[in-house]
């Protein structure tokens, strides 16, 4: 038997609910497989526990936000495992409303937007044998007077300020504070494509050491890769992030507000299954360990599934809490 052969059969061994355990419903239990690597981990995760701690299968629907959201309503999608409620509060807000779609928990409370810089840039690396180019460089308000050393190649009088995404909600509310803190005149705002471009500039320009401004957001593997310092922004505050979001010409910016990413779930499936939904409940992480994994997983290239197991078994003493000790022993006995 090849090596492959051997990985195949492994991967199904994993896949063989807990034996001697029956799940609560007599189908697959439907995640929402959304796009982006944080959630495909917590989706493997949780798949894993609840076809080994409690006898359940699973499957995925690949889907972006607003379809798993309306998946849910329908009843086509059980588990949203990343629910970004801040970004789409009229879709949450309606779904919750119609009472087909239930809260059923908080996966972390601490997932991070800002504009950052190296923080080599501010206080060096002395590993690298980088000096502090901007010492001073603390809050957006310091920008002007740094903008030559963010200076833009194809617009040499300006710095650049690699935005968010092109057409991603982000870049609008990034585009709009440009213009309110005053740096429109002094920085390009610099829109990346896709994704990927935005992460491939920001790992080109550190691993070179070179001053860099940029937007990202946590949990990321690039947050879990290097080490970027948000710069301060005026304090967040309910009434200028509303009109930051609204207005076409807003008068007023504030930093992006605390965001709880939580753990949706379809009203039919929560009724069905109480035992579940307490593990829904528990099931609880924070943005630092998530960046860590996924760095992991970009460095090894690894598969989410694998970044499962390998978090199963490194860090009991997060998931245990999650579940109770005969399921806790189930999911352990598959992990050996």
């Amino acid at each position: 038997m090849n090596r492959f052969s051997i990985y195949v059969v492994f991967i199904l061994l994993l896949a063989v609910p807990a034996a001697g355990q029956n799940c609560e419903i007599d189908r697959p239990v439907m995640f929402a497989g959304l796009d982006w690597n944080s959630s495909r981990i917590h989706v493997a995760i949780a798949s894993h526990i609840l076809e080994h701690g409690y006898g359940c299968e699973t499957d995925s629907l690949p889907v972006s936000t607003l379809p798993a959201v309306a998946g849910m309503v329908r009843g086509d999608v059980d588990v949203m495992m990343e629910v970004w409620t801040q970004n789409i509060p009229e879709a949450w807000e309606k779904g919750l409303a119609s009472g087909k779609v239930v809260e059923v928990g908080i996966n972390f409370s601490d997932s991070v937007q800002a504009w950052f810089v190296p923080r080599y840039l501010v206080e060096g690396d002395e590993k690298r044998g980088i000096e502090p180019r901007a010492p001073g460089l603390r809050s957006v308000a310091d920008l002007p007077r740094y903008k030559e050393l963010f200076r833009d190649p194809e617009e040499p009088s300006k710095g650049r300020f690699y935005n968010c995404v092109l057409g991603w909600a982000c870049e609008t509310v990034n585009t709009k504070k440009l213009r309110v803190y005053g740096l429109e005149n002094h920085y390009t705002n610099f829109r990346p494509g896709t994704g990927e471009a935005l992460s491939a500039a920001i790992a080109s320009n550190y691993k070179r050491g070179r001053p860099m401004l940029t937007y990202y957001w946590g949990p990321t593997w690039v947050l879990g890769s290097y080490d970027l310092l948000p710069l301060e922004e005026p304090a967040y505050e309910p009434e200028a992030w509303n009109e930051l979001r609204s207005s076409d010409h807003p008068k007023r910016a504030t930093a992006y507000p605390p965001s709880e990413v939580s753990i949706g779930v379809n009203r039919t499936f929560h009724d069905a299954t109480p035992e579940l939904m307490k593990f829904f409940a528990s099931y609880r992480t924070e943005n630092e360990m998530l960046n860590g994994l996924l760095a992991k997983m970009i460095e090894s290239k690894a598969r989410e599934e694998e970044i499962a197991i390998d978090f199963l078994r490194t860090r009991p003493e997060v998931w245990k809490s999650w579940v109770p000790s005969e399921v806790a022993a189930r999911v352990e006995k598959s992990l050996r």
